[in-house]
C-alpha cells in the first residue's frame, strides 16, 4: 500500500512547484520514492503472475518527476504524479500503466496513441475480429472495473471504413486505453494489492488482443 505522507508529498509539491522549495524538501522526496518503489515492488509479482512478460525491474517502471519543459507552455519543473508504466518486454506498444496522484489515481491498461502503423493495424483487427473485441470488453471481468476511453476519438471516419460500419465508433479511436479510479483511502489499504490482481486478471485479454494485432 502507499503511504499518506507520499500523497501528502505531492499535495504539497503542487502548491509549491519550484527548484527553491524542491531542494529544501528533497528529504521527503528521497521518502515518497522509496515508498512508491517499494509497493511498485510489491505488485510485480502479482502482475507477472497474470502476464510474465511484463518489465520486472521497479527502477525501470517508475518514471521521472522531473519535466521536460523545453518545448512546453507550462513551465513548472515538477510532476505532479508518479507515473508508473509496467511496459511488455520488447515491445513498445500496448502496457499496463499506474498513475499515483492526489484525488485522481487511475490504473490502465491499453494502448496510448500508436504509431500510423500500430493504429491501421489496431483497426483491422477489430474489423476482422469483432466479436472476439467486443467478448472481451463486454467480459464482467472487465467491465466491474474498466471503462475504455473515448475520449482520442476521430471525428469521421478512418480512410478506408465506412461511416455506416456497426463499429465505427471504435474505428475511430485513436487511442485504446481501459482505466478505472481508484481513491486515495484504497491505495492507503492492504488491499490494494488484491484490487490490482482483479484489474491486471480483468484488462490482460484487451492488451493482448492489442499486442496480437500490432506484433506482426
Amino acid at each position: 500500500m502507499i503511504k499518506r505522507e507520499t500523497l501528502a508529498f505531492l499535495t504539497d509539491l503542487v502548491e509549491n512547484n519550484n527548484r527553491e522549495w524542491f531542494a529544501q524538501h528533497k528529504d521527503r522526496y528521497e521518502t515518497a520514492k522509496a515508498d512508491v518503489l517499494a509497493f511498485i515492488a510489491e505488485i510485480i509479482p502479482v502482475l507477472s503472475a497474470v502476464d510474465p512478460e511484463t518489465q520486472t525491474e521497479p527502477k525501470k517502471c517508475l518514471m521521472r518527476i522531473y519535466r521536460d519543459i523545453r518545448f512546453s507552455k507550462n513551465k513548472s519543473p515538477y510532476k505532479n504524479n508518479y507515473g508508473i508504466s509496467f511496459s511488455i518486454k520488447g515491445n513498445k506498444g500496448p502496457e499496463y500503466y499506474l498513475h499515483l496522484q492526489p484525488g485522481k489515481s487511475f490504473f490502465a491498461g491499453g494502448y496510448w496513441m500508436p504509431e500510423a502503423a500500430d493504429l491501421k493495424n489496431i483497426r483491422e483487427e477489430i474489423d476482422y475480429n469483432t466479436f472476439e473485441f467486443l467478448e472481451i470488453t463486454g467480459d464482467k471481468k472487465f467491465t466491474s472495473l474498466f471503462t475504455l476511453s473515448t475520449e482520442d476519438s476521430l471525428k469521421k471516419a478512418p480512410k478506408g471504413y465506412d461511416p455506416s460500419h456497426p463499429q465505427i465508433e471504435l474505428l475511430k479511436l485513436k487511442s485504446f486505453i481501459a482505466s478505472f479510479p481508484i481513491s486515495d483511502e484504497e491505495l492507503f489499504k492492504p488491499s490494494i494489492v488484491n484490487h490490482l490482481k482483479k484489474a491486471f486478471e480483468g484488462v490482460y485479454p484487451f492488451v493482448q488482443f492489442l499486442k496480437r494485432a500490432v506484433v506482426q
